[in-house]
């Protein structure tokens, strides 16, 4: 018999259950079907509580681009029975994007079963700011970057480290930028900040900047609710966080920036990386130096130089640390749930 090289294949391991957010209802879930269906998977989808109709138009979409029946199905059922599912030795894999406590849940459920799992949780990234960066652009993209989907992503920046000798006027630009922000109706196009999702989100996000405030966070703009009907937050920058704060130390989720100061390089590095989360980060700087520090020295799955965090589909996305682990989206999102199977022919 010819000799044959040994190689490699890729295999299916099964049906993978997906436990997903509302956030962002459709892109989440795509960004998980399809490249496990590729790879030859099927798919269990346990969508967010509140969004059971985009739950059930994804379904309706995988059927009518022609995948066969029940490839993929969605479970309209409640966070109590994710463990049974888990549990199931139909299902081989699980996949969460979500909160950092659903995390450790669905982690720890995996690990009693032993079955892969991937996370991708919260995140509170650093966007910093250099004084070789374009001072114009960083801040119109801080803004940006902060009130995306409202401030509720997971991969909006949230924490401003700006070096010293630039502090006083980005901090007077992207004050000024964040005040004059449109809010209102998101149907409306000139809205530029709407409501959020849930009043449970906008009670928690008001107590965050109100405990902070207390601790002894300076206001530079907002922080307070937005009297009006629906779940609206003023536009907030807070500055002189404490480290003891929830400013400083968790997730903002809602637009609510906190900026930094920072004496150098050393320090914003340190600053950026003073978190239990590693999702994304941002980096501005034209020194060449600084942006390979910024490359190499920074904990999160994703440094982004001159640029905002985003998710691109030929790109990994995730994040270390209490951000989570394994990566959606591109080759390496495509091999997380296959059975990577050596072979050898003689």
């Amino acid at each position: 018999m010819r000799h044959r090289l040994p190689f490699i294949r890729y295999q299916p391991i099964g049906a993978v259950l997906a436990v997903m957010p509302w956030n962002f209802p459709f892109w989440q879930v795509f960004r998980f079907l399809a490249p496990a269906l590729m790879a030859g998977n099927v798919g269990l989808l346990k969508h967010a509580s509140n969004v059971p109709q985009c739950a059930l138009a994804i379904e309706d979409i995988v059927r009518r681009a022609g995948f066969p029946a029940d490839v993929f199905q969605t479970l309209l059922i409640g966070a109590e029975l994710v463990q049974g599912l888990i549990d199931d030795p139909r299902v081989k894999a699980v996949t969460l994007t979500g909160s950092e406590p659903a995390g450790r849940k669905v982690a720890a459920q995996a690990g009693r079963q032993i079955k892969k799992c991937v996370l991708e949780l919260g995140g509170s990234d650093p966007f910093i700011v250099m004084p070789s960066a374009d001072l114009d652009a960083a801040v119109r993209t801080a803004v940006q970057a902060r009130v995306l989907n409202n401030g509720q992503s997971c991969i909006a920046a949230k924490r401003f480290i700006v070096e010293e000798g630039i502090a006083d006027e980005f901090e007077r630009q992207f004050v000024a930028a964040m005040a004059g922000l449109v809010v209102g109706d998101p149907m409306q196009e000139s809205t530029q900040v709407g409501p959020l999702a849930t009043p449970v989100i906008l009670h928690e996000l008001d107590e965050q900047v109100q405990r902070s405030v207390a601790g002894g966070a300076r206001v530079l703009t907002g922080g307070h609710r937005l009297e009006r009907p629906g779940h609206y937050y003023a536009p907030t920058v807070l500055a002189d966080a404490p480290e003891t704060s929830p400013a400083y130390c968790e997730e903002l989720f809602g637009p609510v920036a906190v900026v930094m100061r920072a004496q150098g390089i050393d320090a914003a590095i340190r600053l950026a990386n003073d978190t239990r989360f590693g999702l994304g980060a941002s980096a501005w700087t034209r020194d060449a130096a600084e942006q390979q520090r910024f490359i190499e020295e920074i904990d999160a799955g994703m440094v982004f130089i001159n640029g905002m965090v985003a998710s691109d589909p030929r790109l990994p996305f995730g994040g270390v640390k209490a951000s989570g682990y394994g990566r959606e989206l591109s080759a390496w999102g495509i091999r997380e749930f296959v059975n990577v199977k050596t072979v050898v022919v003689r």
